[in-house]
């Protein structure tokens, strides 16, 4: 069996970070290990409090299991200070890991920053030169490049700039991009961008879509799956995830998706 590691918060709410992550794991069936970086008070309504964990047991975690559960892949989601950002850097560097998913987790889907300042600048600087692939959404993107994206020409810009900062592949995420009835995802790599499109659906329950996102291009990693066959995977899995959404919390706020949607069948020849 295949092993996959996220490096990200909890979420009490269990709708992202590990929680989401984990579940995503087992649904694509791999093993799911986690080192978390920051614990969250939150719910469909919002984040209430956060604080992240002592770096030097976030480094730890990340060693034990490098000693002795290595992961096929890896992703990274809420990280929360330029002190652990720091930290995953020199851990994912030191132990040489590869397949690596930045997700770089700057903005809730309530709103709630749950990254500071330094720790942004970081990310471009530090981790996306590790990254086999980042998954910004807008926002996200926006604060990586500098720039406005707003539209899919403007996406498919950014996420060349991102590869230009060392990342070998973006996939910038349109899930907010206004006034149409289908979502745009761009996926950039050197050798060329291809946009998957789905239709939109109209609901709230989209707490937790970035993070089930990237979890699942990382289990496809870690199957062995290529680029483009992980990302497309995964998106269907998220557009059924939402689809399914089981509507659970408060009518104001963002619900979870629906984790237990099966994952795309997998091929003969991937074995376990």
């Amino acid at each position: 069996m295949r092993i996959a590691l996220t490096i990200a918060g909890s979420d009490s709410g269990g709708a992202a970070g590990i929680q989401a992550d984990l579940k995503t794991f087992h649904q694509f069936g791999v093993y799911g290990t986690s080192a978390i970086t920051a614990v969250t008070a939150q719910n469909t309504l919002g984040v209430f409090a956060w604080e992240a964990l002592p770096v030097a047991l976030v480094a730890r975690q990340i060693d034990v299991l490098a000693d002795d559960l290595p992961p096929a892949a890896l992703k990274s989601g809420m990280l929360g200070s330029a002190e652990i950002v720091e930290t995953v850097a020199a851990g994912i560097a030191q132990h040489r890991f590869a397949n690596y998913v930045l997700d770089p987790v700057m903005v809730a889907t309530s709103g709630d920053r749950l990254l500071d300042t330094d720790a942004e600048r970081l990310i471009a600087r530090r981790l996306a030169p590790l990254a086999l692939l980042v998954t910004p959404n807008l926002n996200e993107a926006e604060i990586l490049v500098g720039d406005t994206v707003r539209t899919p020409d403007q996406m498919e810009r950014a996420g060349r700039a991102i590869v230009a900062m060392g990342a070998r592949a973006a996939l910038v995420k349109g899930g907010h991009l206004t006034g149409t009835e289908t979502i745009v995802d761009v996926l950039v790599q050197s050798s060329g961008a291809r946009r998957f499109t789905h239709e939109r659906i109209d609901t709230t329950s989209t707490h937790g879509t970035g993070c089930t996102l990237s979890a699942a291009i990382t289990a496809g990693l870690a199957l062995g799956r290529s680029m483009e066959q992980a990302v497309s995977d995964a998106l269907d899995f998220v557009h059924r995830a939402i689809a399914a959404a089981p509507g659970l919390g408060n009518s104001k706020g963002h619900g979870p998706l629906n984790h237990f949607v099966p994952a795309p069948p997998r091929p003969p020849s991937e074995g376990l």
